[in-house]
């Protein structure tokens, strides 16, 4: 509303502007000595203004707090004498929180009393169990981790106040290549050579076991709730035991064989990789080679060609080379681009080459090509050409969809040894699978003249020198694609056909499929992402070429190379296993390692030395904690992990699971994406861009720059994201976070200095409270009912929401703005304070409990400085907060009614326009304080009027509306014609719904100040023995003694 003196102007706004929504609260009862026990059991739900609370005074009436702040401070206030009837807040709740000492503490007051154990035991509403994926037992923390375990944690406190037995076992993978890295990086070259299998493995498990331990003990500090007296190692004999047993069931329903195909394979680890331990980095080049019109990245692979791939559908031309462009000499001038020999001789060759692709091929050449005959890709299938190196008649084979016209020229080198496609395109013609690598990366004798060079360095350069000296090349020429690293030593991969263990998920894979249609999946899309990896993934290759791991329980008959691989063997493994864990496998002999039926012939057998995969390890979790633990049983209720465990957790422990027991480990599965930094770039030490979340509770060197923000600001944020996409987080953003943690801090604050002197008793029944405090129940109950709908979806980003604008926002700009003066200097045990602070403890124990899944430490805190006790279903009382339960639903509360709802949004409303009024008034220097004011209001609507005119006559003062707008008087006029213009120098007018006009006036306000709560009166002055007084104050004044005197003997 715009204002201007003695002017009217019309502000077009609509009052439409709250969703409805509903509430509940206390059972009151007429008891006076009702007990707080059966007091406080409530839900809730919010009702949103769109600008009821925004705009406000900037100088609103501080009166009797200012006065005896300071009176404390000995500053003179007039004479001070009604200082002591003044009802200011007191509580020994820290306005600072002081997370460093104060959180470390709480949680230690938790340890002690076994706060989550004995929560979860008495709890009696069902089991719910959500299961760990185990992190890496390699390293420190990072944002990953603590968004993961932040959202765990909020998912079970919250299941605990819902009543929930709730089961969390935390785990850790403690196998495989990541560990034995870092114990082979902390060694000097001597150390490493005198390192056995046995000795390799000891410094690794004491490696990891001192890893879980600091990860332990830093998902602590974040809060995080667990049995962490008992977590799951995957290095436990009896996990190891576990995981014998689900690859022992697999190898009897026949879905484990041993093969020789083509696999990712690591030189730099010198192991195969699962799909899930790749990476794809952008900007990878490979040279590219056009040999015999075959298009390869890979050149190092043509000694293992075997065939060439035409597609069956395809028109393939003859070609004949007529002439060599003039531009060819200077393509090559940057020596990036290279033609081959072949096209600068003297002769014409002749290609065969996609007929679609001749005039992208002759621009790509520099030459011109004659097309002399055209055939299809069918017509083609069993020709005959001479291997390119060793001479030999390879044959023309039909490949896959796979050959297209998008690049290259439609013939695809063909080498079953070194690629998926090329190995299926091989069983089907019987090529040979030849694969002349070793596990370093190069050349072996089959390779020929290129023995020992590396095929990712000097050898991929010596076949491409080789072909082009005998005129077999047509274009080098760099090629940036996308290439599969190793994830951890970030070095190119191969493909390298070799003799591993296999799942076969052709077996399952319909089962599969199957299971994860009855998995709830959130977000939803993860379930299709899920669905195209299970339904096109190969086949599982289990097996590693690593000493740190599970071995695979396979013994080799010593000449045959024949596995031996039954019930009997895997039974008599898995028992040793689980007594004396896998070292077992590299320390004991043979003969004791084989079952009494086979210790005969142990001399005709040797141990295995392949290792589990460590996916199957972390993928068997459900069998070795879910259906071995007590309490726990298999489907978990839910897994949370992170978006890229679709093709790595939770896909090994589905595959597994389906394997053997036909059904997923997991009723439901949360995914959630990775944390990048404020500007949306990943992390990384070279960007200087890591947040460390251990710097973010403790703080770093430079306080100033890092503060110490301790745990309660980083699961605020946790909440504040929607961890479905990747999420942000910065300097910015944390302080922020640290922003909106301080205001809700200081409304609980609020809450409890207000209550310092309540009782249950005190309470003031439900039906005798004024409306202004039971529309205010009506909020709060549709809040909390809200809150509890956003935890049920797992949408905490809109709990956040919620919290930041009722609890922050709204309740201090309105309620608790209008409710100072009662509190203050209502008198300490009227009925209008009395029934404000009714709804304050209310609102104390609900906010303190909808909040503490997220913040713990803060509401615990809050819940250890409560000035009254709270007890659970009128018995036990709760000494912690997660003892209390969540707020019960109360529908009376919820039943405000609908036409009391409307008034009250409008009123709300009008409270904005009308402190824009006040605030003109100000600024014109007609009033300074808004107790200073007198309020005119003049409504076309006649039921509006009425309604507020009852409110300025109302018989409970806090329904008064000079109360709600903070103003010494309100006065409604039928017409504005009897409006004293001359007195009422400000004045506008705004509309609601879009055509009722209100017209409001501001004028000085009638009468003389009131020394003790500086309203204006025109009573002030009519109490003899009290004439700086109001009638309200002399009233409580009357009913207070006065101070002791000391006796005079």
């Amino acid at each position: 509303m715009a204002m201007q003196t003695s002017q009217t102007v019309l502000s077009f706004r609509s009052c439409s502007s709250f969703t409805k929504s509903s509430f509940s609260i206390i059972d009151f009862r007429r008891c006076s000595s009702m007990d707080l026990s059966s007091l406080f059991h409530f839900t809730y739900c919010y009702i949103y203004p769109r600008s009821a609370f925004c705009t406000l005074s900037k100088r609103r009436s501080r009166g009797p707090v200012m006065a005896a702040k300071k009176e404390s401070k000995g500053t003179k206030q007039g004479d001070g004498k009604y200082k002591h009837t003044v009802d200011l807040p007191k509580t020994t709740f820290g306005m600072r929180a002081n997370s460093a000492v104060r959180e470390p503490e709480i949680q230690k007051l938790w340890d002690e009393n076994q706060v989550f154990k004995k929560v979860s035991e008495k709890n009696n509403g069902g089991s719910f169990i959500l299961h760990d994926g185990p992190p890496y037992a390699n390293g420190d923390l990072h944002m990953g981790h603590a968004l993961n375990k932040i959202i765990k944690d909020i998912i079970n406190r919250y299941k605990l106040l819902q009543n929930y037995e709730v089961h969390y076992i935390p785990g850790w993978d403690c196998h495989g290549l990541p560990i034995e890295l870092k114990v082979l990086q902390s060694l000097d070259q001597d150390a490493r050579k005198g390192l056995t299998p046995i000795k390799l493995r000891a410094k690794a498990a004491k490696f990891a076991k001192a890893t879980v331990k600091a990860q332990m003990a830093s998902f602590k500090r974040f809060g995080v709730w667990a049995d962490w007296d008992h977590p799951y190692l995957t290095l436990d004999p009896e996990y190891e035991a576990a995981q014998i047993e689900v690859f022992g069931q697999m190898v009897f329903r026949g879905y484990i064989y041993r093969g020789r195909k083509p696999v990712h394979w690591s030189p730099s680890s010198r192991t195969a990789l699962a799909e899930a331990e790749l990476e794809y980095p952008e900007g990878h080049v490979s040279k590219s080679i056009l040999c015999l019109a075959v298009w390869t990245t890979t050149p190092w692979t043509i000694p293992a060609n075997a065939a060439v791939a035409v597609n069956s559908k395809l028109q393939y031309a003859v070609v004949e080379v007529q002439s060599l462009s003039p531009d060819a000499a200077s393509s090559s001038e940057g020596g990036k681009t290279r033609l081959g020999s072949v096209l600068k001789g003297n002769e014409r060759p002749f290609f065969i080459v996609a007929l679609d692709l001749v005039p992208t091929l002759e621009a790509k050449w520099y030459v011109k090509l004659a097309v002399k005959k055209t055939v299809l890709g069918s017509d083609l299938e069993n020709c005959r050409y001479a291997h390119p190196i060793n001479g030999q008649e390879c044959p023309v084979v039909i490949g896959g969809d796979y050959i297209t016209t998008e690049s290259g020229t439609g013939l695809v080198h063909t080498a079953p040894g070194h690629g998926q496609e090329d190995y299926i395109t091989g069983l089907k013609y019987g090529l040979t699978i030849l694969s002349p690598v070793d596990d370093e990366g190069k050349f072996t004798e089959e390779a020929g003249i290129f023995s020992g060079l590396d095929v990712l360095g000097d050898g991929n350069a010596a076949v491409i020198d080789y072909l082009d000296e005998r005129s077999s090349i047509v274009m080098v020429e760099p090629y940036k694609h996308k290439y599969p690293y190793d994830w951890r030593t970030k070095k190119p991969t191969i493909f390298r056909a070799t003799a591993q263990w296999f799942a076969s998920v052709e077996g399952f894979r319909e089962a599969a499929m199957d299971a994860i249609n009855q998995v709830t999946w959130t977000p939803s899309q993860a379930e299709n992402r899920i669905s195209t990896m299970t339904s096109s993934r190969s086949d599982w290759c289990i097996s590693r070429q690593r000493t740190w791991g599970v071995p695979i329980p396979v013994f080799y008959h010593a000449e045959t190379k024949e596995p031996l691989l039954n019930e009997e063997t895997v039974n008599h493994i898995k028992s040793i296993i689980s007594q004396k864990g896998s070292d077992a496998w590299w320390y004991m002999p043979v003969e004791e390692l084989l079952p009494e039926n086979y210790r005969d012939k142990a001399s005709d057998y040797v141990k295995g030395t392949d290792t589990m995969d460590v996916w199957f390890d972390s993928g068997s979790s459900w069998a070795a904690v879910l259906e071995s633990r007590d309490g726990l049983s298999c489907p978990a209720d839910l897994y949370v992990e992170g978006t890229d465990q679709h093709r790595g957790w939770f896909q090994s422990s589905l595959l597994t699971s389906v394997a053997t027991k036909g059904k997923a480990p997991y009723s439901g599965v949360i995914t959630h994406g990775f944390v990048l930094d404020e500007r949306g770039l990943k992390m990384s030490k070279s960007l200087g861009n890591v947040v460390d979340p251990r710097t973010i509770i403790e703080g770093g060197k430079n306080q100033e720059e890092a503060p110490s923000y301790g745990a309660d600001v980083l699961r605020l944020w946790v909440s504040s994201v929607d961890y479905t996409g990747d999420v942000l987080i910065g300097p910015q953003v944390l302080r922020q976070m640290s922003d909106i943690y301080r205001k809700l801090r200081g409304t609980l604050r609020f809450l409890l200095g207000n209550l310092h002197d309540w009782k249950a008793g005190n309470a003031i029944a439900y039906d005798e409270l004024p409306e202004i405090d039971r529309h205010a129940l009506f909020q709060l109950e549709n809040v909390v009912k809200n809150i509890k709908e956003s935890y049920e979806s797992y949408q905490f980003f809109k709990i956040f929401q919620i919290i930041q604008r009722f609890a922050i926002v709204d309740l201090s700009n309105f309620y608790f703005d209008v409710a100072k003066d009662r509190l203050y200097v209502g008198g300490a045990s009227s009925f209008t304070r009395r029934s404000c602070q009714t709804v304050l403890a209310v609102h104390l124990l609900s906010i303190a409990r909808v909040i503490a899944p997220i913040l713990p430490h803060l509401a615990e805190d809050v819940w250890q400085n409560l000035p009254f006790e709270y007890t659970v279903d009128n018995a036990d009382v709760a000494k912690f907060v997660f003892e209390s339960k969540w707020p019960a639903v109360n529908e009376r509360w919820l039943a405000f009614p609908e036409e009391d709802v409307d008034l009250w949004e409008k009123v709300l409303e009008l409270r904005t326009e009308v402190n824009k009024a006040l605030e003109s008034a100000r600024t014109g220097k007609l009033i300074g304080s808004s107790l200073e004011a007198k309020v005119y209001l003049h409504s076309s609507d006649d039921i509006l009027a009425a309604r507020l005119t009852r409110m300025c006559e109302a018989n409970i003062d806090a329904d008064s509306l000079h109360r709600i707008f903070i103003t010494s008087q309100v006065e409604i006029l039928s017409s504005l014609e009897d409006a004293p213009t001359a007195n009422i120098p400000y004045s506008g007018e705004y509309l609601i719904e879009g055509e009722k006009k209100i017209w409001i006036g501001i004028s000085r306000a009638e009468g003389s100040k009131c020394e003790r709560c500086w309203n204006f009166s025109p009573q002030v002055g009519s109490f003899v023995d009290h004439p700086t007084l109001c009638r309200r104050c002399y009233d409580v004044i009357a009913d207070q003694p006065l101070p002791a005197l000391a006796a005079v003997s």
